[in-house]
């Protein structure tokens, strides 16, 4: 297969990868499990669970919120990434000099 042919199917296969972390569900939660919340390895919110207590409180919600969701999206774009670049390494051809996906 021709290069050109070879970066095609990579590209499809990256599109193909992309639609599957779609499906891909990654979990946080705070430290005492009062939120939680889950995403797609894309970082599309999927659900959000929140305790009755914190409910009470507005500041401590939006803490929690910000906190929890930052974990998760870090989590999220670990996963996504990971998935991406593990495609586009088996997908580049072999040139020397250029091992940035190693």
């Amino acid at each position: 297969m021709n290069m050109m042919g070879k970066l095609k199917e990579t590209q499809q296969k990256v599109e193909e990868t992309k639609k599957r972390l779609d499906h891909v569900l990654v979990d946080e939660q705070s430290t005492d499990g009062l939120l939680k919340v889950t995403m797609t390895a894309n970082r599309v919110v999927k659900n959000i669970s929140v305790d009755d207590s914190l409910l009470e409180d507005k500041e401590m919600l939006e803490d929690y919120l910000i906190t929890t969701l930052n974990k998760l999206i870090a989590k999220a774009t670990n996963v996504n990434e990971t998935e991406l670049a593990a495609v586009a390494k088996e997908g580049m051809p072999s040139i020397p000099g250029m091992d940035m996906f190693k």
